[in-house]
């Protein structure tokens, strides 16, 4: 999959939220502070961390999301 970005970045729940992976704010921030997110192969626990372009997000062993 891929996310193009309108902004210089987006804060990584909102990202889960916007692709609709997710379908609250508070299910977004679970995923991320129990480790289920990936990006470029570390795992990130900021729920709030900024995803730019060039970063590669894995959710799980079933979503990859390149940002463009």
């Amino acid at each position: 999959m891929v996310f193009h970005l309108q902004e210089e970045y987006i804060e990584l729940y909102k990202l889960l939220k916007v692709l609709d992976l997710v379908d609250t704010g508070g299910q977004a921030k679970m995923i991320v502070a129990d480790g289920y997110v990936m990006r470029n192969g570390k795992i990130e626990t900021r729920k709030r961390a900024k995803i730019v372009s060039g970063d590669i997000l894995t959710i799980g062993d079933d979503v990859t999301i390149t940002i463009v």
